[in-house]
């Protein structure tokens, strides 16, 4: 849709400057009806939901409009230009519009508009955000001595009674905590109350109830750039960078449990009576992936785990003597689900790499579900090539090859049995090994 407008006004233009250039003449009334039927086939596809309305359209609305309005004026005043023509004013103005044209579209080009993913549970979905201060922690990004903050958007069954699962998320490097919003909504619809967090200073930006923002850390962005370079740091040194990011997340993570724990008891938000206390599960993509993980060996009422495209840094040691990583091979009795990209699959068996637990988890692990989706990559398992096909793309190195709405679709269908079976003891999970290309 984006492209087919984009491509539709650029012609337009195009035809309207070698009308006149031909015609040798300015010709504004014919511009002026151009002007006025462009915008309210625009205004017809908005109010017909063909353009579904959203910010990626509000530069082009205006941008539509104004000349819109000005051509009405003009044609209402039937003034007639006494401009004389000039080939190069022609060029100049078509050239000037066109670049116009791809700054207002920028927005829709690159979150362009993508259908909903279906939602297959009974239960309509309704969110909350709010923003909890930590008044044990003190932030140790900036130099006010502020309180930590953790800002975290809820997904719940509108009209449930409860009580329901809760279900703790965890975000990658640089993510947002909607970056798996598809997933979250799946979820709510089957009976979870899902709470998704945003990790201030590791998110790419998150913003507190009270309107404050907060973007990534520049020193921590260098630092996962560089820890995913080979010859930046030392074994030992990458060893102790994945323990102070696992230390961040996971005390984030506990301190939202904890949170909600309490709220359920003297809170009197609805939200929070729909809460089952004896049934949490915990899960995250890449780095909160790895931190779910952590998570799950640490706390007694954490009784479901899925990892999503992550290494398994709590089950890794580093050994002085040998100068590398060692897995830790101590038991493990969360029943966890690993589901894989590409990306990461193609590293399982390199013994060297940061994901050699993961291989070895299949021997350690009490109860342990692997699955992989063949021709996926990192960000297939989010939201964002759905969201922004284009960022995806930039940021993993290419498109996928497995189609992005069948992929998160299955994925999400997946996480939906595996908490429904471990949480709910509904059904049976038996999920297949691959996934393959759809």
């Amino acid at each position: 849709m984006e492209l087919l407008i984009f491509c539709c006004a650029v012609i337009l233009e195009i035809a309207l400057a070698i009308y006149c250039l031909i015609t040798k003449h300015n010709h504004q009334k014919v511009r002026n009806w151009a002007r006025i039927a462009i915008f309210a086939v625009f205004t017809t596809l908005t109010l017909t939901s063909i353009i579904m309305w959203s910010f990626r359209w509000v530069l082009l609305a205006i941008l539509l409009f104004l000349p819109a309005v000005f051509g009405t004026v003009s044609l209402l005043r039937n003034k007639t230009t006494t401009k004389a023509y000039k080939s190069m004013r022609i060029v100049r103005k078509a050239i000037v519009m066109m670049l116009t044209l791809i700054l207002a579209l920028a927005p829709a080009l690159v979150f362009p508009q993508y259908k909903p993913l279906k939602v297959t549970g009974e239960y309509k979905v309704a969110t909350a955000t709010y923003t909890y201060v930590d008044n044990n922690r003190i932030e140790e990004f900036n130099k006010e001595g502020k309180n930590r903050f953790v800002n975290v958007e809820f997904w719940y069954p509108e009209h449930g009674n409860g009580p329901y699962p809760l279900l703790v998320f965890s975000h990658g490097a640089y993510g947002i905590k909607s970056s798996n919003a598809s997933t979250f909504t799946e979820l709510a619809s089957h009976g979870y109350v899902v709470v998704s967090i945003d990790h201030p200073y590791h998110s790419f930006y998150t913003i507190s109830e009270d309107g404050t923002m907060v973007t990534i850390n520049k020193e921590f962005y260098q630092e996962f750039s560089n820890a995913n370079k080979d010859g930046i740091y030392t074994v030992e040194q990458f060893y102790r960078l994945f323990q102070k990011w696992m230390k961040l997340r996971t005390d984030d993570m506990n301190f939202v449990i904890d949170t909600i724990l309490q709220k359920t008891k003297n809170d009197h938000n609805p939200l929070y009576k729909q809460i089952n206390t004896d049934k949490i599960g915990v899960f995250g993509h890449s780095m909160g992936g790895a931190a779910s993980i952590w998570l799950g060996r640490e706390r007694g009422d954490v009784h479901a785990v899925v990892n999503i495209d992550a290494p398994m840094f709590s089950e890794l040691n580093y050994d002085k003597k040998t100068n590398d990583l060692v897995v830790s091979g101590q038991p493990y009795t969360t029943p966890v689900l690993n589901i894989y990209s590409d990306d990461v699959w193609k590293q399982l068996d390199n013994q060297h790499s940061v994901y050699a637990a993961n291989k070895v988890a299949d021997r350690n692990f009490s109860e342990i579900y692997t699955v992989h989706f063949q021709g996926a990559k990192h960000l297939s398992l989010t939201d964002l090539p759905l969201f922004s096909p284009l960022l995806a793309n930039m940021l993993q190195g290419g498109e996928a090859d497995i189609d992005k709405y069948y992929c998160i679709e299955t994925e999400n269908q997946i996480i939906v049995n595996f908490f429904d079976y471990v949480l709910k003891g509904v059904g049976q999970f038996t999920p297949k090994a691959t996934y393959g290309l759809k």
